[in-house]
C-alpha cells in the first residue's frame, strides 16, 4: 500500500477528481505529452481548453487567420477586442492562465514535416481536406497520432489515426477485479475458492490474475500473472500448485488488465473506406451519408473559395449534386457499398453548414480532446476511426424548407455563427430567456460575464431546498423560463425536478461520473417528468449494519466505514463531549462507569492526564493502535474462538463472518507507522499541541516507547451484538478515583473537534491506514489511498472532457426549448461513455397517463381554483372541486396536514365548512403563507376510493 510516498511531480490536489478516472500512470504520461493543435475556432478552443485543464505537458497553437465576428459565437477565448488578431495569438494568454503547469505556445509558421516530428499528437480543426491529407500522411508515416475534428452547423465530424500498431495499456475505465480468497488447494490444477460466491462469476476464462497477502502458500504472492479457468461450481483453476506450501488463510486475487492493440488506416485510405462508430445499421447508413456530405462541402469550398451561404437553396443543391457525383464508399473488404444517398439529409446539412455553434463545439471538442488523451496516456480504446454526430433535430420541423435566407445573413455581431443556423428572430428570442443555474454561482457568474459582457448573471448562493422556499418561491419561479441543473445528489435532483413540475418549467438535467455522462430534457405536458434511477438513488443512502462494521467486516467498504467512524469518534465526538461538560460547568458524577470508561478510552486512552508533549500524543496513538488491531481482536477471539460451533453444528466463523487475527505492531511497516503518525498529529491538533511530520524521528521514538500494558486498554465492545459487556467491574473506591481524575482533567481549555476533510493529508492518512490495518485483521483486500479518499470523501470522479460534452448536449436541447413549441419527437435524452466510445440519443417517453373513474391526467396536470372575492369557504372550495371533476372529495390535506375529512362529526363538519380556507390552513399547519405566495397546494382523495391514487394537486390561488 503506497501510503507514505506520493508523486512529487504531479499536483494531486489539482487533478484529484481526474486521477480517479485516469489513474496515476496515465496522468504521468499525460504530463509529458506534446500536442500540436491547428485551428482555433470553436472546436479548437474546446480541444485546447480541455487539454490544458487536464494537464498535458505542452500545447502548441497554430492558427494565423484573423478573428472575425462569426468566431465569437463559439470561441470563448475571443472577444470584440480581438477582431483582426490571429486566433492563436489572441487565445494563448487566456489558455495559459487556465493551468500554470502547462506550457502553451504559438507556432506562427507553416506546418512542415520537421515540425510534426516534435509532437506525439497532431490535431487539425476547421481545416481544408488537402491540408488534412498532407498532414495525415506525414503523421502516419512517422507514427504520430493524428486527429481531424470539425463542425458544420449542427453536424460534427471526428477522425482518428493512431497508426497501424497502437497498444492500449488499459482499455476500460473499470477498476481491476479484486476478490478475497477463501481457500486454495494443492494440486494440478490448484483450485481457488473465493470468499464471496458472486465474485467468481465476475471472472472469465483466460483472465490473468495476481495474488497478494496469502499466508501459507506464499509462492503465489507476487508471482507472474496466471490465467484462470472458471469451473461450473464457481471455483477457479489457477494452474499447478502441487509443489507449493500448504495454504493457511487470507489473501486476495487481483485481475490483471490485458493490453490491446489497434490498427488504423491513414486518412487517404479511410476517406474512401470509412469505419464509423455507430450502434445500428441505420446509424451506419446515416454516418456514411454525413461522410459524403462533408466531402461535398470540402469540394464546394475548393471550387468556390467559400462555404455555402446560410440557407441558400442554390448553394445547397450544388452541394447535393457534388455529393451524388462522389465515387461510392467501400466496405471493410474493399467492395463498393450499395447505399442510397439521403439527399434530404445532405441538403439540410448544406443549408445550415455556415454556422458555428457553441454546444456543437463543446461536444466535438470534448470527444476530440478525450482521443488526444487516449493517444498520450494509452488509457481507453480509441475511436475506430470516424465519428459523426448530428443534432439536426434542433431545427424546427414545421418551417418552410427554404426560409428567407436574409434572416440568416451575417450582421457583424458576436452571434453571427448562431444566426446562420437559427436566424435573427430566434436569436432575439434567445436573448430574452431567463434560466436558473445553481452550482458554483458566484464564480460561474463572474466567468460567464467575462466570456460575454452582454449576459446578465445574478449569482444566488442560497441552497435550493425546503428551507429556502421563501426565497425560491412563486415570485422567483415566475421570473425564470426554465432550469438547468447539474446537481451532486439524487435527493437534490428530485427536489429541483419537483419544483419544475410544480411551476411547469422546463428542466435541463445533466450529470457526469468519470467518462460517463447524461443529459436529459423534461418539458411540461410533452415529456415524462424526472425520475431518479432506483438503484442509484438507493445506493446514495446505503449504509451497513453497525454490527457488521464493528465486528464482522467482509468487504473493503466495511473497513472504510469502520475507519471513518473511528475518526469521528476519536477526534470529533469525544472533543464535543468534553467541551459540552465544560461549558455546562457540570460534573461527571451523573455518568455511569460505562460512560466514563468510554470517555476515558476515547480521549485519554493509555494516558492518565492531558497530553503535554508530542511524545504523549505518540504514546496515545500507539495505545490506540494496540487497542484496535491487537488487543481488541484478541478479546473478540477469547469470546468467539476460531473453532466455536453454533447449536446447529455450523462454525461461528463461516460464511461472511471471517475469523480475524491480531496484528503485531512493527514500526518498520509503512502502514503501522502511518497510522501512529496521523493519529498522533490529529490528537495533538485536538489538544492544541504542535505535531510532527518527521517519520525518521518517529521511528526512533517508537523504539524507545514500550507497548501499552493490556491492563491500560479499555475493552471496545458494546451490547448491541449480544456480546457480553466488556466493561470492567469497578468497586466504589475505583469508581470514585476515576470520576475525580476525569473531573480534574476536564477543567482544562476546550478541545478542538476535528471535522473530516478529504483534502487534509492527515485526515485521509488516518482513515486509509486504519482501514488497511482493519483489512489485514480480517483478510480483506485493502483499498489504496486514492480509492480511500474517493469513497470516504464521497468524491465523484470527473474529467473536463465529459463535463464539456454533456454541457454541449444540454445546450442543444436548450435551442429546442427556446424555439417555437416542439413535439416530443424533437427532444433527446443523451448518454455517452467516452472510454468505450458509446454515444446514444433517444426521444423521451411521453408523460404517463393516470386514470380514476372517468378522469385522466398526467404528472403535469393540476386542479386550479381561484380564491374568489370574498375568499372561499371550505364548503365553497369542495363544491367547486366536485364541479371540476364530478367526484365527491373525501379528504383535503396541506403538506400532509388534515384540512377536511368526511369522517368528522356533523357538528365538526358544519363548524369547519363555513371557515375561510386560509384560516383553516393556518390552524392545522401553523404556517402563514409566505410574502408573495400565490397558491396553496392541497392534496385530495375521494369517497369510494379503493386503491392508492396520486391525484393531481389542487392549486388554490390566493
Amino acid at each position: 500500500m503506497d501510503v507514505l510516498e506520493t508523486s512529487k511531480s504531479l499536483d494531486e490536489e489539482l487533478y484529484s477528481r481526474q486521477l480517479y478516472v485516469l489513474g496515476l500512470p496515465a496522468m504521468q504520461r499525460i504530463q509529458e505529452a506534446k500536442v500540436l493543435l491547428s485551428g482555433l475556432q470553436g472546436v479548437g478552443a474546446e480541444v485546447a481548453k480541455n487539454l490544458v485543464l487536464m494537464g498535458v505537458g505542452s500545447l502548441t497553437l497554430h492558427d494565423p487567420h484573423p478573428t472575425c465576428w462569426s468566431d465569437l459565437s463559439a470561441q470563448f477565448f475571443l472577444s470584440e477586442q480581438d477582431l483582426g488578431r490571429s486566433r492563436a495569438e489572441a487565445s494563448q494568454e487566456l489558455l495559459a492562465k487556465l493551468n500554470g503547469a502547462v506550457q502553451v505556445c504559438v507556432h506562427t509558421g507553416d506546418i512542415t514535416e520537421d515540425l510534426l516530428l516534435d509532437f506525439q499528437v497532431v490535431v487539425l480543426t476547421a481545416s481544408e481536406l488537402q491540408e488534412q491529407l498532407k498532414v495525415g500522411t506525414i503523421c502516419h508515416k512517422h507514427g504520430v497520432c493524428f486527429l481531424v475534428a470539425d463542425t458544420r452547423g449542427l453536424v460534427g465530424q471526428l477522425f482518428c489515426d493512431f497508426g497501424e500498431d497502437f497498444t492500449v495499456q488499459d482499455p476500460t475505465e473499470a477498476e481491476p477485479l479484486v476478490a478475497a480468497i477463501q481457500h486454495i488447494s494443492q494440486g494440478s490444477p490448484g483450485i481457488l475458492t473465493l470468499r464471496e460466491e458472486a465474485d467468481a462469476h465476475r471472472f472469465n476464462n483466460g483472465d490473468l490474475v495476481t495474488f497478494s497477502g496469502i499466508e501459507g502458500m506464499v509462492e503465489l504472492n507476487g508471482c507472474a500473472p496466471r490465467p484462470l479457468h472458471v469451473q461450473r461450481d464457481g471455483t477457479l483453476e489457477i494452474g499447478d500448485t502441487t509443489t507449493f506450501s500448504h495454504y493457511l488463510r487470507g489473501g486476495a486475487v487481483t485481475e490483471v488488465k490485458r493490453p490491446k492493440t489497434v490498427s488504423h488506416e491513414p486518412l487517404d485510405t479511410a476517406l474512401f473506406q470509412p469505419r464509423v462508430v455507430a450502434q445500428s445499421p441505420q446509424e451506419v447508413h446515416r454516418a456514411h451519408c454525413l461522410h459524403q456530405a462533408f466531402r461535398a462541402l470540402h469540394k464546394f469550398q475548393q471550387l468556390h473559395g467559400r462555404p455555402p451561404k446560410p440557407w441558400d437553396p442554390v448553394d445547397a443543391e450544388m452541394v447535393v449534386d457534388l455529393a451524388q457525383a462522389l465515387e461510392s464508399l467501400k466496405g471493410t473488404e474493399g467492395e463498393p457499398l450499395e447505399e442510397q444517398l439521403d439527399k434530404a439529409l445532405v441538403r439540410t446539412v448544406a443549408l445550415s453548414s455556415a454556422g458555428g455553434l457553441s454546444p456543437m463545439a463543446a461536444v466535438l471538442g470534448a470527444v476530440a480532446a478525450q482521443e488526444v488523451l487516449k493517444a498520450v496516456s494509452k488509457k481507453f480504446m480509441p475511436l475506430d476511426q470516424w465519428l459523426y454526430f448530428d443534432a439536426l433535430d434542433c431545427l424546427p420541423e414545421d418551417e418552410e424548407p427554404f426560409p428567407n435566407h436574409e434572416d440568416y445573413a451575417p450582421r457583424d455581431c458576436r452571434y453571427d455563427g448562431q444566426i446562420a443556423v437559427f436566424g435573427a428572430g430566434f436569436q432575439e428570442k434567445l436573448s430574452h430567456q431567463h434560466y436558473l443555474l445553481r452550482p458554483k454561482a458566484e464564480v460561474a457568474a463572474e466567468a460567464a460575464h467575462r466570456l460575454n459582457s452582454d449576459l446578465q448573471v445574478t449569482p444566488l448562493t442560497y441552497q435550493l431546498d425546503l428551507t429556502t422556499e421563501h426565497i425560491y418561491g412563486d415570485n422567483f419561479f415566475s421570473s425564470v423560463d426554465g432550469v438547468a441543473a447539474a446537481l451532486d445528489s439524487f435527493q437534490a435532483r428530485r427536489y429541483v425536478a419537483a419544483r419544475c413540475t410544480h411551476y411547469l418549467k422546463p428542466l435541463l438535467e445533466a450529470g457526469t461520473k468519470g467518462t460517463l455522462g447524461s443529459a436529459c430534457v423534461f418539458i411540461p405536458h410533452v415529456t415524462e417528468d424526472y425520475r431518479a434511477p432506483a438503484s442509484a438513488a438507493a445506493s446514495e443512502d446505503a449504509s451497513y449494519p453497525v454490527c457488521t462494521v464493528r465486528h464482522f467486516p467482509s468487504t473493503t467498504e466495511h473497513t472504510l466505514q469502520w475507519a471513518r467512524d473511528e475518526f469521528e469518534g476519536l477526534f470529533h465526538l469525544s472533543a464535543e463531549t468534553v467541551n459540552c461538560h465544560q461549558q455546562a460547568l457540570t460534573s461527571l458524577a451523573h455518568l455511569d462507569e460505562s460512560q466514563v470508561l468510554t470517555v476515558q478510552q476515547v480521549v485519554l486512552g493509555v494516558l492518565r492526564e492531558r497530553p503535554q508533549t508530542w511524545r504523549d500524543c505518540v504514546l496515545w496513538a500507539l495505545g490506540q493502535w494496540q487497542l484496535c488491531f491487537h488487543y481488541g481482536i484478541t478479546q473478540l477471539l477469547s469470546r468467539f474462538p476460531p473453532d466455536k460451533v453454533l447449536e446447529n453444528g455450523t462454525l461461528f466463523w463461516s460464511g461472511p463472518k471471517q475469523c480475524p487475527r491480531p496484528l503485531e505492531f512493527d514500526a518498520s511497516q509503512d502502514t503501522h507507522l502511518l497510522y501512529v503518525l496521523a493519529a498522533a498529529n490529529l490528537y495533538a491538533q485536538m489538544h492544541g499541541l504542535p505535531g510532527s511530520r518527521d517519520q525518521t524521528a518517529l521511528r526512533r521514538l517508537l523504539k524507545l516507547l514500550p507497548l501499552p500494558d493490556p491492563q491500560d486498554l479499555a475493552p471496545i465492545f458494546a451490547s448491541d451484538l449480544e456480546l457480553a459487556s466488556a466493561y470492567a467491574e469497578f468497586g466504589p473506591e475505583q469508581s470514585k478515583q476515576l470520576h475525580e481524575a476525569l473531573e480534574i482533567w476536564t477543567v482544562g481549555p476546550p478541545l478542538e473537534p476535528l471535522t473530516f476533510e478529504k483534502d487534509n493529508d492527515f485526515h485521509v492518512d488516518f482513515v486509509a491506514a486504519a482501514a488497511s490495518l482493519r483489512a489485514q485483521n480480517y483478510g480483506i483486500p485493502p483499498a489504496d489511498r486514492t480509492k480511500t479518499k474517493r469513497i470516504v470523501g464521497r468524491i465523484t470522479p470527473a474529467i473536463a472532457t465529459t463535463t464539456a460534452a454533456v454541457a454541449g448536449l444540454v445546450g442543444l436541447e436548450l435551442y429546442k426549448v427556446v424555439g417555437s413549441p416542439r413535439p416530443r419527437s424533437a427532444f433527446r435524452h443523451s448518454y455517452l461513455n467516452l472510454a468505450e466510445n458509446y454515444f446514444s440519443r433517444w426521444v423521451p417517453h411521453a408523460p404517463a397517463i393516470q386514470k380514476f373513474h372517468h378522469w385522466k391526467w398526467t404528472c403535469w396536470d393540476r386542479l386550479e381554483v381561484p380564491a374568489g372575492q370574498p375568499e372561499r369557504t371550505l364548503e365553497s372550495l369542495l363544491a367547486h372541486v366536485q364541479k371540476l371533476n364530478g367526484l365527491r372529495v373525501r379528504m383535503l390535506l396541506h403538506r400532509k396536514a388534515l384540512l377536511y375529512s368526511a369522517g368528522w362529526s356533523p357538528e365538526k363538519q358544519d363548524q369547519h365548512l363555513s371557515r375561510r380556507v386560509t384560516d383553516l390552513v393556518l390552524e392545522v399547519t401553523r404556517q402563514v403563507p409566505e410574502p408573495g405566495q400565490r397558491v396553496l397546494v392541497l392534496e385530495l382523495s375521494y369517497e369510494g376510493e379503493k386503491e392508492d391514487v396520486t391525484f393531481p394537486p389542487l392549486h388554490y390561488k390566493l
